[in-house]
Parts: C-alpha cells; structure tokens; sequence
C-alpha cells in the first residue's frame, strides 16, 4: 500500500511538474485559430510548378525573394549573406556581401536597393556598400523586416511580421495567433518611420497598385492580405482585398498587367489543423522544438496565385508534393516569365508564362 502511494505521489509531482513547464514557462501565450477553408470555386490542383527552369542551382542558398532592375539585371538575396544577381548574358555574380544569415524581402528602388533584415532592420545597398536606413520604430528595434516596395515619390513601405517573435522561431506567431505584425513607412526626405497599420496577422509581402492608389499587405495566418488605400475619397482606409486563401500568403509582386502574384505557403502539416484550435495543444507544441518541427507544413508543397485587381483568382500554379520546387515564398513576372524565390533550395525557379496552362 504504501509503495503504491508513493508511485501516485510520483505520479501526481511529476503532471504537476509537467503542467507547470508547459502553461508557466511556455513562450506563447495562444488564442486559438481557426484555419480558413479555401473556396471550392479555386482552380483545381496542377503540376505546372514541376516545370521550372532552375537558375543557379547550386550558387544560391534558400533565395527568399528576386527583384530585376531597369536593365533587367536580376537581384536575390541569399541565406549565407551574399547579394547575388544574374546578368543579361546570363552569368551570376557575387555582388554584395552583407554578412547576414537572416535576409528577406529585396526591391531595387531609384536609389538602389533595399533589403529586409530580420535583426538588422531596412538597409540600402549600393555599389559603395551597405547603409542601415531603418533599425527602430517609436523607440523600439526592429526585429522583424520582412518586404519592402518603393512609391515612385521615394518612400518605401515595409512590413514587419512579429514585433514579439523573430525569424528563427517564427512559428511561434503563428501559434500564438495574436496579431503582432506592423506595416511602415519611411519617407528619406526626413529620415522619419510612421506606423501604417499596427495589429497585423504576421504581415508578410507588401504591393502597390499599378496606379499607387493603394497598397496591398499578406496577412499570413489569416490566409489573407488587406488593402490599404492610399489615394481618393478612401484614403487612409483598410479593407480585405482577398481572403480564404488556399494557403498562407508570402511575398506579393505587382504584374505588367495591373495583377498580383502572391506565394503561397501549406503553414500547417495535413491533419495537424486541429491543433490551432487548442489552447493546451498550442501550448505543448510550443514547448517542444521536435513539436514544432513536425506542424511545419511548408516544405510539402509549393504554390503561386494570379490574383486580379478585384482580388478574383485568375490563375493557379502548383507542385504539389514538393517533387521539384517547394517553400516558394515569391513570384515576380518579368518578361512573361515567373521567377520564383524559396527558403528550400539552392536554385532560383524560371516559368515560362506562355507554356504555363
């Protein structure tokens, strides 16, 4: 009796122990999240995604976003710090070094370009080197810069997609589901940050219309991106541009014709979505880096939206199951092709617009 007292005793220390690790020392504090259910209206699933050309390969390291300046020299930023471009003649070269493991969102701008650095902030790289342009916001340091678009007036808008978690535990945002994420602005003239939107869902690709009237923000786990009007009788006012997403939108890039092409992003493993919808679960997950790793859905897949100005979906490109490209965080159309950025792989993806179906 008494040896099985003790056992229970051991027992009872040992879930008291445990409930304290997972709820008193667990690094979110998690509402629940209901994961969108995309329209049955969506174009059916293709393989088109398998058929990029892969620019490259081997030279790149997780190339999270392309930019192609005026001479149609094409600009990537790579996870072992290096600024690499293509040239027309199609040779790579080794352009800028940051020395950074944590850049994101590229934009060649009139002055040159501009990269998103997670723990660095918004910097300006030229042929004269690296300048930070932007490292706090109202007093606080920038933790996580994710993509920037240049207005042709010179102010450059940025997302930042946590102001609680960086990039290397950046799932923990999207388990928490509290929206932590900002849009600003920077206007060089003055040197001067404003806070454009604050309380974004993971704000993610940033987009101007072809007309600059409005700007258009991914918020990623709410499977949707907000516009923002800049311009006319709504100016200064937000509404959805497109929701219920089928998937997490990443990066979002203007098109010749005045569309958008957003990646898209599998966020959750398939049959783990219940697990957003508890607290004690979120909970637990967060806890456990092995946890974390198995809810990851983004390296299953890879896909890529054509989304109107009206925000209808024009067209859909997929792979899907990851046999050749996965984790496409951006799509850019340049000269009827589509260059597509991942933080999976060493080569940068070419499709073909007039093959794509």
């Amino acid at each position: 009796m008494a040896l099985r007292k003790a056992f229970l005793c051991f027992l009872l220390a040992g879930f008291l122990a445990f409930t304290i690790q997972i709820f008193f020392f667990s690094p979110i504090s998690p509402d629940t999240l209901e994961l969108p259910t995309a329209s049955p209206s969506l174009l059916p699933i293709n393989n088109q995604l398998q058929k990029v050309i892969k620019l490259g390969e081997g030279l790149l390291k997780d190339p999270e976003d392309v930019c192609v300046d005026k001479e149609g020299t094409l600009y990537t930023a790579t996870r072992d710090g290096w600024i690499r471009r293509l040239q027309r003649n199609g040779n790579w070269e080794n352009w800028n070094m940051i020395n950074s493991h944590t850049l994101l969102g590229i934009t060649t701008t009139q002055g040159g370009l501009i990269v998103c650095d997670s723990e660095q902030g918004l910097l300006k790289v030229g042929e004269d080197g690296v300048t930070v342009l932007v490292s706090h916001v109202n007093g606080s340091k920038l933790r996580f810069a994710d993509d920037v678009i240049e207005a042709s007036d010179g102010s450059l808008y940025f997302s930042v997609a946590s102001t609680k978690f960086e990039l290397h535990n950046w799932y923990l945002d999207v388990l928490e589901a509290k929206p932590h994420g900002q849009l600003i602005k920077y206007d060089p003239s003055s040197n001067e940050t404003s806070v454009v939107l604050d309380k974004l869902a993971f704000a993610n690709g940033v987009a101007l219309s072809k007309e600059e009237d409005y700007l258009v923000i991914c918020e990623s786990w709410k499977y949707r991106c907000l516009k923002y009007w800049l311009k006319g009788v709504k100016k200064g006012e937000t509404e959805i541009f497109i929701e219920n997403l089928p998937g997490a939108p990443d990066n979002i890039n203007l098109a010749p014709d005045g569309s958008f092409w957003i990646a898209l992003l599998q966020v959750t493993s398939d049959g783990l979505g219940f697990v957003h919808t508890s607290k004690v679960l979120k909970h637990l997950v967060a806890s456990s880096p092995k946890l974390i790793k198995l809810m990851i859905g983004v390296n299953r897949k890879a896909m890529v939206v054509n989304v109107a100005a009206d925000g209808k979906i024009i067209r859909k490109f997929d792979d899907p199951n990851g046999k050749v490209i996965n984790f496409v965080t951006s799509a850019l159309e340049f000269e009827n092709h589509l260059y597509l950025g991942s933080l999976n792989s060493n080569f940068i993806g070419k499709l073909p617009l007039t093959t794509a179906v």
